[in-house]
């Protein structure tokens, strides 16, 4: 059976519903992106907000992945680092119950926290503060780690450490592994454009990128970014929203149709699309299905608050695939 790790930010979610758009302006956050911020700045922006309901979930975008895969029934394991509080118990918890074999190394700083803001119009902007998740290094992985796996799936928030980065997919490439990388954020991609090119040429099999992360790639429209970014990668994976997704492996061309959906929260749903897609490819499915499967997951996680849902729609998901195959 196929197995896949996932490392990332192990982060908690803290999601919050806004009326206004205003918060943006009074707090320099660019709508639809993401702000790495101190604990100062996670203060006041709770504490502006504190009027509205907030939900709390585990999240991380790799974690998020990884929990959709567990819950498709595939091996897994994550490797992130969490403090020794109350929010990385909750983590660890989460992770134990959902049957992914947790390597959560203990930090000196605080669990980070991921603030979701979530405009009328389903739109996330991300404060984040990283915590002791960013003291994740090169030093703390090893290559025993990555033994057994089949994918290494690995989020590009990460590219705030670059040898952390580029010494993980050495070493999974080197236990046999194929790499897949999500570009997690249009401004990740810009800050770190000629690095991410570097590392995607030289140990990426999987990319996944929405619209805008891959005009912020390709200087290119879907369509010319699929074939731009193939060029680099084995699998490219293009989100193109209600448009549905584009997907390209060798000379294999697919367009996936997005599923209709009643849209609560489009957090995680890049997250949960390519739990899907390797989902497929870990049971050699073919790309249209791969696809279909991450159109589904991607469908259903929309309709809920936040990136987890209950097993009552993971049992109806788990029978639509079965479908779907």
């Amino acid at each position: 059976m196929t197995r896949i790790l996932g490392m990332g930010n192990a982060l908690v979610d803290i999601m919050i519903r806004i009326e206004s758009e205003r918060i943006f302006q009074e707090f320099g956050l660019l709508k639809g992106g993401m702000r790495l911020v101190d604990v100062s700045f996670i203060d006041r922006l709770m504490s502006a907000l504190a009027h509205l309901p907030q939900e709390k979930t585990p999240g991380g975008s790799a974690a998020n992945a990884i929990n959709g895969l567990a819950n498709l029934g595939i091996k897994t394991g994550f490797i992130g680092k969490v403090a020794d509080d109350d929010l990385g118990a909750f983590m660890k918890s989460d992770m134990m119950k959902n049957n992914i074999e947790p390597v959560l190394l203990q930090g000196k700083a605080a669990t980070g926290i991921a603030v979701a803001l979530i405009t009328p119009d389903y739109e996330r902007t991300f404060a984040v503060n990283l915590g002791c998740a960013i003291e994740l290094s090169a030093g703390d992985v090893s290559r025993q780690m990555f033994e057994g796996y089949d994918i290494f799936h690995i989020e590009g928030f990460l590219v705030q450490n670059k040898e952390l980065l580029v010494t993980a997919m050495q070493m999974a490439k080197t236990a046999g592994a194929k790499v897949s990388l999500d570009l997690a954020s249009f401004d990740v991609v810009q800050d770190n454009l000629d690095f991410l090119k570097e590392v995607i040429m030289n140990y990426v099999d999987i990319v996944f990128a929405n619209e805008e992360e891959a005009r912020s790639f390709t200087g290119l429209k879907p369509e010319l970014a699929l074939d731009e970014i193939s060029k680099m990668a084995a699998y490219t994976v293009v989100k193109i929203g209600d448009k549905g997704s584009l997907l390209k492996h060798g000379d294999e061309t697919c367009r996936i149709p997005a599923t209709g959906a009643n849209i609560i929260d489009t957090t995680g749903a890049g997250d949960l699309y390519a739990s899907g897609f390797l989902y497929g490819l870990a049971e050699n499915l073919p790309l249209q299905t791969c696809g279909n499967i991450g159109a589904l997951l991607a469908g259903n996680v929309i309709e809920v608050m936040g990136a987890k849902m209950d097993e009552k729609r993971w049992e109806n998901i788990r029978q639509l695939v079965q479908n779907i195959r």
